[in-house]
């Protein structure tokens, strides 16, 4: 992977998750709502399989989803991180903008 690509995608994931986070925090009121939900899209993300499988055969679905999470690369690693990171980001934020005083629905 190319460093400009690794900087954007790291940028991009930042960005895409810091906005969803905000908006589930503005509108369900919990400023931490996406930091917990957040490991169950890293696991949608890195598997190769149906979420239905993990209902179905959750014997051999989480082993298997556990080892692709382990044998991820530095890179993908780190654009993942980077997605968390907007969303506690976006829960420090909206927490800094309501203790402000600013009214969000």
């Amino acid at each position: 992977m190319n460093i400009v690509q690794f900087v954007v995608s790291m940028l991009l994931f930042f960005v895409l998750f810091f906005g969803i986070s905000f908006l589930l925090n503005m509108i369900l009121r919990s400023s931490w709502i996406m930091s917990f939900v957040y490991p169950a899209i890293v696991l949608l993300i890195v598997d190769d399989f149906s979420w239905t499988r993990y209902f179905s055969a959750p014997t051999d679905s989480f082993p298997m989803v556990f080892e692709q999470i382990a044998n991820l690369k530095f890179v993908d690693i780190f654009i993942l991180l980077s997605g968390f990171a907007g969303t506690i980001v976006a829960g420090v934020v909206i927490r800094f903008l309501r203790k402000s005083g600013y009214q969000m629905f």
